[in-house]
């Protein structure tokens, strides 16, 4: 088999300023894109469904709408839950995110004392200086400040998780006669290429996609059982949320283990070694993460050098903030299959002589014709 030339300079320039162009139309859309994303994860979980049912005998478009519908279903009673749930506790949620941000503030400070008796260097530092003094005070400032906007994000986004089942619906239906149109259109010569460039898109979102889901579930089963055997308040709750907030790579794991120290301060305030043991259980399930979980979930699918991935989730953030910390690395990854089997087709000598003798003999039939 004949080797292909790795990527040089010129082909990484270009995918990581396309990908950047994408993270920015992404941010002006990001109404679109966030159930676009859902829409992807649904038709690759939902795919194996469809088959199964296909095989039992149902037709394609009948097994699809009998998924999707129930797909629907879910949606709408999960929006209407949610939406029930934020408009009438909201103002519970006030309260108790105060409570678990107090609960947060007062480990900080014992701490704090403590390190002062163990290390009295520790005194004069400005780390220890910049400590807030009145913990009440800090905590309603942070409740204040982010606790309103953050609901109003929910309520806001929560309807546009309907578009959902809709977009599943024709891909899961439709899916398959759009590859077959994009690919009718490319000249035969460069056919063989084309098919190896959605097959590894396909595969490459696929596995990156579904081994996220999974590893999501494994996250919120370890990390909620532990803290329930540490007796934890809504141990799974608190689990499900640190997962999900690990989508976006080292900020979001930060958020979770700050979360999970906060609840475990506020549930026991005086019993310091609970709280430092479920830090050491956060940080054993982001190890296992590493070295188990994401091997055997997502492998090596969307994985770069990690000095790639650190200065592309820098440059994410910086062009489209949040999103771009999220999407960065998906978007890199299928950009960088694309720009690569582009760049083998141009510099293929063969397939260009190919392509070329094809036209000549196109033209040749239609003069003689």
């Amino acid at each position: 088999m004949r080797n292909e030339p790795q990527p040089g300079i010129l082909t990484w320039g270009v995918t990581i300023v396309i990908t950047c162009l994408i993270l920015y139309l992404f941010e002006r859309v990001l109404w679109l894109v966030v159930p676009g994303l859902l829409t992807l994860v649904g038709y690759y979980c939902l795919q194996p469904l469809v088959r199964t049912l296909v095989r039992t005998g149902l037709k394609h478009r009948t097994a699809v709408k009998v998924v999707t519908g129930l797909l629907f279903l879910v949606t709408c009673l999960g929006v209407i839950l949610l939406l029930s749930l934020a408009s009438a506790r909201a103002a519970g949620w006030k309260a108790v995110t105060a409570h678990y941000v107090q609960g947060g503030l007062d480990f900080m400070g014992k701490t704090e004392a403590r390190l002062e008796q163990k290390l009295p260097l520790l005194k004069r530092s400005a780390l220890v200086q910049s400590t807030p003094t009145n913990l009440d005070a800090a905590s309603e400032q942070f409740v204040e400040k982010y606790l309103g906007g953050l609901l109003v994000q929910i309520i806001y986004w929560l309807p546009s998780l309907l578009l959902v089942p809709y977009l599943t619906y024709f891909m899961l239906q439709d899916g398959n006669r759009l590859k077959k149109h994009v690919i009718r259109s490319v000249p035969n010569a460069f056919f063989e290429k084309t098919l190896l460039l959605f097959d590894r898109v396909d595969r490459s979102l696929r596995s990156f996609l579904i081994g996220m889901m999974k590893l999501t579930f494994l996250d919120t089963t370890c990390l909620g059982l532990g803290l329930w055997l540490l007796g934890i308040s809504h141990s799974f709750l608190l689990g499900l949320i640190a997962a999900v907030l690990a989508w976006v790579p080292y900020a979001g794991s930060a958020v979770g283990c700050a979360l999970v120290v906060m609840v475990a301060a506020t549930d026991f305030p005086n019993d310091l070694a609970t709280i430092y043991g479920c830090l050491v259980l956060f940080i054993c399930i982001r190890i296992l993460d590493d070295f188990v979980f994401l091997p055997l979930t997502v492998g090596r699918s969307l994985r770069f050098h990690p000095v790639l991935s650190v200065s592309m989730l820098f440059l994410g953030a910086a062009v489209a903030g949040l999103a771009g910390l999220l999407l960065v690395l998906p978007v890199l990854g299928v950009v960088a299959v694309i720009t690569e089997t582009l760049r083998q087709i141009l510099t293929d000598e063969r397939l260009r002589k190919r392509y070329r003798h094809a036209r000549q003999l196109q033209r040749t039939m239609t003069g003689i014709g």
